[in-house]
């Protein structure tokens, strides 16, 4: 008797264990060796194929960074999906359009894996793979990219709209938008610190040299000779004028020194909450890597599509 009673509740907390797996996703987490058996070499053909493309073009490092990262407020590859007669897609939105760069490289990436690896490895992996071997091949910090996500079907150009902060937002929005995906005011400064590489448009720091008081006169007035009032809108400069092919901290000294180019960047060093985030890390490098590597992990694991969800696109800008 005593024995099925208990061979009874073994099935009942079985039952459980599995209704609260499907329910909260706990088979749904990401892991490291994904591909161990399914496609073994998955990781460095990434890693060639982003050697490759750096070498060609040292600044498609950092928009392949940016990449992930505007497609990380869901880390689906949805920013890699062309539009199509049933939906308005992400490239054309307003933190996108023009300016983001990068499709051919995991599109030549994700070519090589198929050879490899028919419909096995997602285009959303390939794409946070990527992120992180142009940030180490850029001097900055590795860190272990869960693997395992898939791909959306679709992407909408208005989420896209609301949810990627935006050049011009202040401390107050960049925090609510950070923490609508779950990342903290820690995660926002860390990240923020990916700025130290790449290059701007005109259009995005206009604004900012010409109306914000809390810039440096010198840099404001070196910048209104490249970026005028009107005109030169695609002009570009460096988010990090010391070393903009470098993964470093000096993207925060110069928040110390009021000379951010984005108005959202100097947000981060205005006299509020993050002041001492941004002194931390502009005096110690180290210190910047280990939390920028911690916060990257989170944000790469925020809501992926697993299990049967989504698909495994053979040509990353569009459905099967």
């Amino acid at each position: 008797m005593f024995g099925k009673e208990k061979m009874t509740t073994y099935k009942f907390l079985l039952l459980i264990l599995i209704v609260t797996s499907a329910v909260f996703g706990v088979n749904a987490k990401l892991s490291t060796n994904y591909y161990s058996s399914t496609c073994p070499k998955i990781q460095s053909i990434v890693e060639e194929g982003i050697i490759k493309a750096i070498k060609n073009e040292t600044r498609i490092g950092a928009s392949l960074l940016r990449l992930h990262f505007h497609d990380c407020f869901g880390c689906d590859a949805s920013v890699l999906l062309d539009d199509t007669g049933s939906f308005i897609g992400e490239k054309t939105a307003v933190a996108n359009n023009n300016s983001a760069r990068g499709f051919n490289v995991i599109d030549d990436i994700k070519a090589k894996v198929e050879k490899a690896c028919p419909r096995v490895v997602s285009c959303a992996d390939i794409l946070a793979l990527a992120a992180r071997d142009s940030v180490v091949y850029l001097g900055g910090p590795f860190w272990e990219v869960g693997l395992g996500r898939r791909d959306s079907t679709t992407a909408s150009r208005s989420a896209a709209n609301t949810s990627i902060p935006q050049p011009t937002f202040n401390l107050s929005a960049l925090i609510t938008s950070f923490a609508a995906q779950g990342l903290s005011l820690n995660d926002l400064v860390a990240l923020a610190g990916g700025h130290t590489i790449g290059l701007c448009r005109c259009t995005s720091f206009r604004a900012r040299i010409y109306n914000d008081s809390n810039i440096d006169a010198s840099f404001a007035k070196s910048l209104q000779n490249k970026c005028p009032r009107s005109g030169n809108d695609n002009k570009l400069a460096p988010l990090d004028l010391q070393t903009p092919t470098f993964f470093d901290n000096s993207y925060f000294k110069n928040l110390v020194n009021r000379k951010a180019l984005l108005h959202s960047d100097q947000e981060l060093f205005n006299g509020s909450s993050s002041d001492s985030l941004v002194k931390k890390y502009a005096a110690d490098n180290a210190a910047f890597f280990k939390d920028f590597a911690k916060s990257i992990v989170k944000m790469s694991n925020i809501k992926p599509l697993t299990g049967s969800k989504g698909q495994i696109r053979v040509n990353c800008r569009k459905v099967n």
